[in-house]
């Protein structure tokens, strides 16, 4: 019997993250999490562990920390913040080249800060907005600015999700992990924004600019200003070394406290789905430990850990795109313990998972949100446009971070 729930249980998990990395299963109108809550109700439904092995599989600290970066980004957003800087930047392009540079590092700038995710979901209607008043070739900025959100965030714990679970993990000083990987972002950026002037020659030889009739953007000063001093604090909190989980629902606590604004305008701009999505993939994953196949994955992993960070980083790209970047940082965190130099293990799983998700469209959710935004304003982001850029920037910028990590 015990054989039986073992093997039903690797189907299962297998199943689940089959379905999370394609985004789908046959037959079903199930998205990502719904296919996690399904996976995991199967889990428990089976017998592969107990309701309380199941709640003690939720990483809470991961939660709150994603629940309390939304609660900050979505004031952000109300009070007009990333509108404003994003047109700012582009004001100051005085050619197509200029205009990338800036597009590029407005985005990779806020990513190292905020989730990447978010940053893309601001920037891309305004992006669109300038390239058409410009009457320039949108899909390299497009492009662009998914590459370098993705980039930027691999600088710090708060970037992107897997960075959230690996800092909960590893316990990295959020300093200490934003000095190791920020070179790594900031030359990524450089690279990024080599590679797309390349491949879009034409769009790039010369040119100047009119400047671009963009939409304004509404601003709540209030809730701006406020914003920024206790976005101001919580990073000071950051540094000085209270917990990061701690600071951020602290920060988000102290933003939801107002008088004048109402919280559900917040809430509604938190992306329920996707911290329900981590809940349920905690669990399916937790399983493969409860009934000890992640023993055998360690067994069968741990030569990596003999034979370098190089294969293991490599390891961490093809898993990352096979089964996307949070499910592959989940699995192959229990290889960590083999290493002589844990903290340079869990950077270079940071690094090089983040990194991969610029390898094709599918690759991160940034990237979609991009190509899905996009096609609501008539404009087609094709996986073989975003392959030539992403191909040369994932191979030169995961080179990079296996030398610099």
């Amino acid at each position: 019997m015990d054989t039986i729930i073992s093997v039903l249980t690797l189907l299962i998990v297998a199943a689940t993250i089959f379905g999370v990395a394609v985004g789908r299963w046959p037959l079903l109108r199930a998205d990502r999490t719904t296919i996690t809550l399904i996976g995991a109700a199967l889990l428990l439904g089976i017998g592969a562990m107990s309701l309380e092995e199941a709640y003690a599989a939720i990483d809470f600290d991961t939660i709150l920390l994603l629940f309390s970066m939304m609660v900050i980004n979505g004031s952000l957003f109300l009070s007009g913040c990333f509108g404003v800087i994003t047109q700012r930047v582009v004001q100051f392009a005085r050619g197509p080249r200029s205009l990338l540079a800036l597009v590029i590092g407005a985005s990779g700038v806020l990513s190292v800060l905020f989730l990447n995710d978010t940053i893309v979901l601001m920037m891309t209607p305004i992006v669109l907005d300038v390239t058409r008043a410009l009457r320039r070739n949108p899909l390299p900025y497009l492009i662009g600015l998914a590459v370098a959100a993705n980039i930027g965030s691999t600088a710090t714990i708060t970037g992107n999700p897997q960075n959230i679970i690996i800092g909960s993990a590893s316990k990295i000083p959020y300093l200490d992990f934003a000095a190791a990987l920020t070179p790594t972002a900031l030359i990524g950026l450089v690279i990024c924004w080599v590679i797309v002037m390349l491949i879009y020659r034409d769009e790039f030889r010369s040119g100047a600019l009119v400047a671009p009739n963009v939409l304004r953007t509404r601003v709540y000063r209030p809730l701006l200003r406020k914003a920024g001093v206790v976005i101001v604090l919580m990073l000071i909190a950051f540094l000085v070394g209270v917990p990061v989980p701690l600071a951020a629902f602290v920060a988000a606590g102290a933003l939801l406290a107002t008088r004048r604004f109402r919280p559900e305008r917040v809430y509604k701009t938190i992306d329920w789905g996707l911290l329900t999505f981590f809940a349920g993939l905690f669990v399916v994953t937790h399983a493969l430990e409860t009934q000890g196949w992640t023993e055998q994955l360690f067994a069968a992993l741990a030569p990596l850990a003999q034979a370098g960070m190089v294969p293991f980083g490599v390891v961490s790209v093809v898993l990352s795109n096979v089964i996307s970047n949070v499910p592959a940082v989940l699995l192959l965190q229990n290889v960590i313990p083999a290493f002589a130099d844990q903290q340079r293990a869990w950077l270079t799983l940071a690094a090089t998972a983040t990194l991969a998700g610029n390898l094709t469209l599918l690759g991160s959710v940034a990237n979609l949100i991009m190509a899905e935004l996009a096609a609501r304003w008539g404009v087609r982001v094709s996986f073989g446009a975003y392959l030539k850029v992403g191909l040369p920037v994932t191979i030169l910028t995961v080179a990079v971070s296996l030398v610099l990590v």
